[in-house]
């Protein structure tokens, strides 16, 4: 249904003729002259056969003020939005992109491509099906930073998932200053759930912490950490000094402290494996409120305004 913005302008409709009614006459201005009054009858009735009738001329300025006032007076229609879904949840996705994320020992679609890539793929789509949570991206390798704070859009915190670049914050693996990062950011936050979710496919050997001390804290916070070992070799399985391995064991840990839950990964099945377990895990369930959103039509009146004021210059020029 639609209604006014602003009713009360249309109180502006009589006042032209309240002006014309209240304002004394302009004074008529220029040169006169005297014509025999047979030769000024033919004048006038020449001009009269030859001009647009007078309620024509009196009807369109009345038509462009009518336009005008009912732009001033702001149509518009209610359009039904459907809510958001408000999970009240703070998640952080902690990202690992450390040096050994650039090895491609992983398949999509019978083609290798790099850790990095099957997380960007798996991950981004992940973070899109977040809506409802309040949701940030975390980035470490030697170093861990905020690559995107929290924020309802979760669009935005895909795209940075898949412009993440290998070696930016370093080529090393520290998982506790990524961890503390996160549990910094969500100490002060009164939403009803926090959650960590921390991918890492290497052993952390950067930092001055314990990744298990840090997932202590995150206990003691209320914070659940939900851990994804990725790569297809284990620390506990590999040979001594060999380069590419993760270390789930301590990943595993540190969701077991905290009540979350660690994932293996090996493959790209197993990625989206993952992604498909935490949606059920970190469901986004509960309704939001309803915003109020209007469809604006004033600009038709006023563009109709326009168009009739241009006609009627034209047609004074011609």
């Amino acid at each position: 249904m639609i209604d006014l913005a602003t009713p009360l302008a249309l109180v502006l409709l009589p006042l032209p003729l309240l002006l014309a009614r209240f304002l004394p006459p302009v004074p008529a201005q220029g040169a006169a002259l005297d014509v025999p009054e047979r030769i000024g009858l033919g004048i006038l009735a020449g001009a009269g056969q030859g001009g647009a009738p007078i309620w024509r001329r009196r009807a369109l300025p009345w038509m462009i003020w009518a336009l005008l006032v009912l732009a001033l007076s702001g149509p518009r229609e209610l359009t039904p939005v459907s809510a958001l879904k408000v999970s009240g949840r703070d998640l952080a996705i902690a990202l690992d992109l450390s040096g050994s994320m650039v090895r491609d020992d992983f398949f999509l679609d019978g083609q290798p491509i790099t850790r990095l890539e099957a997380v960007q793929r798996v991950g981004a789509d992940f973070a899109r099906r977040r809506a409802g949570d309040h949701v940030a991206l975390i980035v470490f390798g030697s170093e861990a930073y905020y690559a995107a704070p929290f924020s309802y859009d979760t669009e935005a915190i895909a795209r940075a998932i898949e412009t993440s670049v290998i070696g930016i914050s370093g080529r090393a693996t520290n998982v506790s200053d990524a961890l503390g990062l996160a549990l910094k950011r969500l100490e002060p936050s009164e939403a009803a759930s926090k959650v960590v979710i921390l991918l890492s496919d290497g052993i952390s050997n950067a930092g001055d912490t314990n990744p298990r001390g840090v997932a202590g804290l995150a206990a003691d916070l209320g914070v659940r950490v939900h851990t994804i070992a990725m790569g297809p070799k284990d620390l506990t399985d590999s040979e001594p000094g060999e380069n590419g391995v993760v270390d789930a064991a301590t990943l595993r840990a540190i969701s077991d402290l905290s009540g979350g839950t660690s994932f293996r990964v090996r493959t790209t099945e197993d990625l989206q494996n993952v992604a498909e377990a935490l949606d059920k895990l970190e469901a986004t369930d509960n309704d939001g409120l309803a915003a109020e959103v209007f469809r604006e039509f004033w600009v038709y009146p006023a563009l109709l305004a326009a168009i009739l004021c241009l006609w009627v210059a034209w047609r004074a020029d011609t």
